[in-house]
């Protein structure tokens, strides 16, 4: 069994640069939106959190909370973003446990249900999340399943 250290970024706030470039270079966001949303974090602004898989230094797996991850279902809220698991990492449970991780600290401060905005079937559901809808996301030329956590 690995031992892969799971955090907050509240609990590690000096990897915030190397989390930012982490998630921009999977997702091509750019890096300065994922910087707005992890100090607004930081700063007590808001409790949608970013939530961190560490092989010792390295960040292998991460996911945040934000208000809306660019789809028109602005009722729907908050949003699940940016799940990723580095590929030599995956099926280890990683992604779930940060799900699950995330869903708890949520619902702890008052927070449920929460949203998420995919195009996979079956991998959500393995942990707690039932479709909901579809919901277009922005510019793109298709729906996505709309997912929720109660």
């Amino acid at each position: 069994m690995c031992d892969y250290k799971y955090i907050t970024l509240r609990e590690k706030p000096e990897i915030m640069e190397t989390a930012a470039t982490w998630f921009h270079s999977k997702w091509h966001v750019p890096r300065e939106a994922y910087l707005e949303c992890m100090m607004a974090y930081l700063s007590n602004d808001t409790e949608y959190g970013w939530y961190l898989c560490l092989d010792e230094d390295r960040i292998i797996g991460g996911l945040g909370v934000i208000e809306n991850d660019y789809h028109d279902r602005k009722d729907l809220t908050p949003n699940v973003c940016a799940v990723y698991t580095d590929e030599d990492y995956r099926c280890q449970g990683i992604a779930g446990r940060l799900l699950n991780m995330a869903v708890e600290d949520l619902r702890s401060k008052g927070i449920s249900p929460i949203y998420l905005l995919t195009n996979h079937t079956g991998f959500y559901e393995r942990y707690g999340w039932e479709f909901l809808c579809m919901a277009q996301g922005n510019g793109e030329p298709y729906l996505s399943r709309m997912y929720i956590h109660q």
